[in-house]
């Protein structure tokens, strides 16, 4: 765990709880780790180059949290450097709940999945939006050729805090790519092309 992740998360009322249930101690070390781990060391930017989806948490003017899915293409979820990930805001039902909340707080949470190994990243950061009119160059660099959606607006998220989590209760699941691979390694076999 790091020490970022520490100092966002436990917040007195964690701590609180922690101390309730009987793991303040085994959690209070945490806090003092030397790596404060808010930037993406390279296993963490191919680990994010190779999904193809996220889910996304912001907050409401009113305090309410809203959970998002986030799909696309593998790689839609770009690594610009180190501390900054960005993404095409691609069209869709037009109720703007994600926008709207990053335009009164910009704090951001994503939650990344690989299923199949039982994997997963979690990133906090706060969200900037960027629209193509002011950044041009960005826009088209967060387009993905061939994929048929809109771009709307691209969302830069700068890094505060990189933790993984173990894998205790991920259900293993796999897409339709990764079961035509097994299958083809099974038959020995070349996989369809996608």
């Amino acid at each position: 765990m790091s020490r970022a992740f520490a100092d966002i998360t436990f917040t007195p009322s964690v701590k609180s709880a922690q101390s309730l249930y009987g793991s303040r101690e085994a959690n209070r070390g945490f806090e003092m780790v030397e790596e404060k781990r808010d930037s993406l060391l390279e296993r963490d930017m191919e680990f994010i180059a190779a999904r193809d989806s996220f889910y996304q948490a912001t907050i409401s003017e009113n305090g309410w949290p809203y959970v998002q899915h986030r799909g696309g293409p593998i790689g839609f979820l770009k690594v610009i450097d180190a501390k900054t990930i960005a993404y095409a805001d691609f069209s869709g039902n037009a109720q703007y709940l994600s926008v709207g909340n990053l335009l009164a707080n910009d704090k951001v949470s994503l939650i990344i999945m690989d299923y199949a190994n039982r994997r997963r990243l979690k990133l906090w950061g706060h969200a900037k939006i960027v629209h193509e009119m002011d950044d041009p160059q960005l826009l088209a660099s967060l387009e993905m050729p061939g994929y048929r959606a809109r771009v709307e607006r691209a969302i830069v998220i700068t890094i505060a805090a990189v933790e993984w989590n173990c894998p205790q209760h991920i259900t293993r699941r796999f897409t339709e790519k990764e079961i035509e691979e097994m299958l083809a390694q099974a038959r020995g076999t070349t996989p369809r092309a996608s």
